[in-house]
């Protein structure tokens, strides 16, 4: 087998276009005003690590599995996501960094959690497995994870900016409801589909 850097390159572009709009691109926006960035893009970058190997490795298996159980669970957790960021925005300042999620395993943990059950079946998982098995499983490995890992430093970084300009309660409010609104697309994607 031969590395083909072209591949890597279509796999890198193609994955980065389509993850821009994807939920989980504003999902790590929304995690990163709350939660420490880096630690939220390593929990991230993990999972979509994960999702590529999986989809590498095992592309035609992604169409067997439970789509709608798949759709329920990623709904539920972005509907917690919502539940948490609105719960948070409380009425003093002062008490807004107690209630911040700190510490990396939790902080790890709840991005990966997050990114990794929502993206199973995702046009990107889906995207990469067919470029695998077309455009051979090293470069289009390489190309997906650093395309889908540039998207989330991408959402963090603009999160992170936000944070600075904008009151904690107005971005966890906002947060709050683009949680909910990923809640939602979700379920609808569950029934549409």
């Amino acid at each position: 087998m031969t590395f083909d850097p072209l591949a890597l390159v279509t796999a890198f572009g193609l994955i980065f276009l389509a993850e821009l709009p994807d939920k989980t691109m504003f999902a790590s926006l929304a995690m990163g005003t709350r939660m420490r960035p880096l630690y939220v893009w390593f929990g991230a970058s993990t999972a979509f690590i994960l999702h590529v190997a999986i989809a590498v490795g095992a592309g035609s298996l992604i169409s067997m599995l439970p789509n709608m159980a798949v759709k329920l669970v990623s709904a539920a957790l972005f509907a917690f996501g919502a539940v948490v960021l609105l719960r948070g925005g409380g009425d003093d300042d002062h008490d807004e960094a107690g209630r911040t999620v700190t510490g990396f395993w939790p902080v790890y943990s709840t991005a990966f959690t997050a990114v990794f059950i929502s993206e199973w079946g995702d046009l990107t998982q889906i995207t990469t497995a067919n470029l695998a098995a077309t455009n051979g499983w090293l470069p289009t490995a390489i190309g997906s994870a650093a395309a889908l890992m540039s998207v989330s430093a991408l959402a963090l970084v603009v999160g992170r900016f936000i944070a600075k300009k904008v009151p904690l309660k107005t971005i966890q409010r906002v947060g709050g409801v683009c949680m909910a609104g990923l809640a939602v697309w979700t379920l609808v994607e569950a029934f549409a589909g």
